[in-house]
Formats: structure tokens, sequence, C-alpha cells
């Protein structure tokens, strides 16, 4: 079959690779008929992910049909149209059993891997490493797709494939942003990052009750997309100095909640943005958190910050801000399977159309030059949908 592949930073190639097969009998395989690039995969383009390995197959947003079953899966039959979850999960252990799919205790074959760099493992994720699992991605004609039972969402409808797709990672990924960051009725949120999570956890905002969102970006069709279609107030980050107008927003007091929806790669100004470049040359951080820390000088006291947003290792973090102005902070990879039923029904409702974020449409083969697109953010390039 064809697929992208990694052969190093900034290297990506569409290459034939082995047909995926049944391996465990809770298995499925689906031919893949819609496949997008996510934010996060430029982590790997960027040779940021550590355990990646020349011929890796990327991605993790998939869907299609089903063409074959292990003989213990009861939930999925050949020929149903599924999404499938970036987050592979057993369903069966302690975190399963708490809705923390991220959490499994099961899918990472690697986990020893894990454990040595976090302390403990998260689940096994598609097309992210092999610290995570080393498992083939979704960017392919074919994909094996481990727990079955567990993963998948079937799509019984005649929606298209664009309206759906996004509940493979994104549109979970922006609403569990929002509801992570206890927003309440009347609430100001501050949403770092237009890129198709922020976007996500701007409309999410406005679904749990959110008063006012400000959206903080430097790409202006991302902070054009982030007013249109999610109504926010915008702040371009490059004109003006984002805290002090922040804080002429709302009173000297701060948002209520902020989300960052930048992570690892955050495009830094002035001293503190290059202080950050240097010191990740010099590998004494792996990521730039220039975000976070503008996200808890900027949060009202008491407030809570929502981090979507991927980081991968060591990191300036201003612990005496956070804890002085009595922070809460919360994190993590996406519990995707929590959020899939009830997100599809918005969609189903017609209360969201997630297909808003989609601003390139090709073809597998198209892949690698439009890695290079997405990632220079050429071409008003925000969301890359690709059919095999």
């Amino acid at each position: 079959m064809r697929a992208l592949t990694w052969h190093g930073e900034k290297d990506v190639r569409v290459e034939e690779v082995p047909d995926p097969e049944i391996v465990n009998p809770t298995d499925a395989i689906i031919e893949v008929t819609a496949t997008a690039i996510c934010g996060s995969d430029l982590h790997l383009y960027n040779g940021k992910m550590p355990s990646m390995r020349e011929g890796d197959v990327l991605g993790h947003e998939p869907m299609g049909e089903v063409v074959e079953v292990g003989r213990d899966v009861e939930t999925l039959a050949v020929g149903d149209r599924v999404v499938v979850p970036f987050t592979i999960s057993c369903g069966s252990c302690w975190f399963c059993g708490r809705d923390q799919y991220s959490l499994c205790d099961n899918s990472n074959p690697n986990a020893e891997i894990a454990r040595k760099m976090m302390g403990q493992s998260p689940a096994g994720l598609f097309g992210f490493s092999h610290m995570l699992g080393g498992y083939a991605g979704g960017q392919a004609e074919y994909l094996r797709v481990p727990y079955a039972d567990v993963g998948p969402v079937k799509v019984d409808s005649d929606l298209p494939d664009e309206q759906v797709l996004f509940l493979s990672d994104i549109f979970p990924t922006g609403y569990m942003a929002a509801e992570n960051a206890d927003i309440e009725e009347g609430d100001t949120v501050a949403v770092w990052g237009c890129g198709p999570v922020g976007q996500f956890a701007i409309q999410s905002a406005w679904m749990l009750g959110a008063g006012r969102v400000v959206a903080i970006d430097r790409v202006a069709e991302r902070l054009e997309m982030a007013r249109q279609h999610g109504d926010a107030e915008v702040i371009d980050y490059e004109e003006e100095d984002v805290y002090d107008r922040l804080m002429a927003m709302t009173g000297n007091r701060g948002p209520d909640r902020c989300i960052d929806a930048v992570g690892t790669e955050a495009h830094g100004t002035g001293l503190d943005g290059f202080s950050d470049r240097v010191r990740e040359g010099v590998k004494l951080q792996d990521d730039r958190p220039y975000v976070l820390r503008e996200a808890i000088k900027c949060c009202r006291k008491g407030g809570t910050l929502s981090v979507p947003g991927v980081y991968i290792g060591r990191a300036n973090v201003p612990m005496g801000p956070l804890m002085n102005k009595a922070l809460t902070v919360k994190t993590g990879q996406t519990h995707v399977q929590r959020y899939l039923d009830p997100l599809l029904e918005r969609i189903e409702s017609g209360e969201i159309d997630p297909s808003f974020v989609i601003s390139h449409q090709v073809s597998l083969e198209d892949g690698p030059e439009m890695y290079e697109t997405f990632n220079r953010k050429d071409d008003d390039c925000i969301k890359v949908v690709m059919t095999p």
C-alpha cells in the first residue's frame, strides 16, 4: 500500500509499505477514506519527538471503511464506516474504567521506554513514535486498529467525511481543553494558538458557557477564522503586547481561563522568545514554552490554565507565579473515546460543522509537499485533509 513515511527532520516520503494484517483477535483493518495532517505531526516533521525510526508510517487522524475484523471483535463488521481516535485504549484497565483513555495501561507495548522518561507510560498512539507504541499511522491506504471494540465510532448517517473526520482528534481535543479550563457562565477565556485545536477550543468555550473569548495568534488567516467562525476577539501578538491588551480588556484582572493550544514549538517574541531558542539550541530544554509562561502571567488569580498543546520534555516554567497566583493547571492527551458519541450528536444535530477548518484537500501523493506548506504556514494553510 501507499503511505507517508518519516525519514528524519523535514523528510516525509510517499512509499510502498506492507499492507497491515490482523495481529490480535481484537484488531480490525480499515480502508482509509480520509486522513489529516495534525499540528502535532509537525513536531515529528521537525525532529522534536524522540524514538522515531526511519520508515515509520505517520498520521493519527483517520477514518474509513472496515474491511476485516478479528474473531473477537463484536461491535464492528465489514462495511462499517468509522472514525478512529488517535488514542489506542484497551477499555478494561483501571484508567479506561475511569474514562481516562489516553492513560491506558495496556496499549503501549513499549511502555518501558516511556516509563524511563515520564515515570509511567500513557496510552499507545497511532503514528507517534516508538516511545508511544510504534504503531503504524493512518496517513496510508489501510490501517490496523487494535482494540477495535473500544476505539472507532460508527458513522451511520450520510454526513461527508469532512464533517466527521475530526472526531479522531482535534474536535475532542479542543473540547476537552475547554472542559479542562473549568469554564463558568460568563467567563472570559483566552486561547493562545488559532490552529485547528485552538479553533475548536474557541467553539467549545462558547458551548460551555463562556461570556467572552479572546484568540491570540500572529497568522492573519487564523485570526480571521477565529473572528469569523468563532466570534472571538483577536490579538495579533506581533502587533501588540498580549499581557497589556488582556489587562486592558479585563479591568486588570486577567482572563478567568487560559488555554495553551500551541505547545512545544511556540514562536516567542523579544528577549524571552530569543532565550527559549538559545536554551533549546544548546540542549538546556526540549520545548519552547513561551506561551505557557505568558498564559501563567496573564491568567487571573485563582484562574485555570488548560494545556492541550503537546510538550515533549524539559521546559523553563515559572513555578513561583503559578503557585503564588493559586492557578489550577489541567493537561493531558485527549481521552477521545469519552467524547465521540456526544460530539457526533452535536455534528449530526447541525450545532457545529467541523469542516470549517479545512483549507486544503489533496491526495496522499501530495502529502510531503503539504507537510512543508503546513509547517511554513504558506498558502493560508490551516488544515490539510488527504484522500488515499
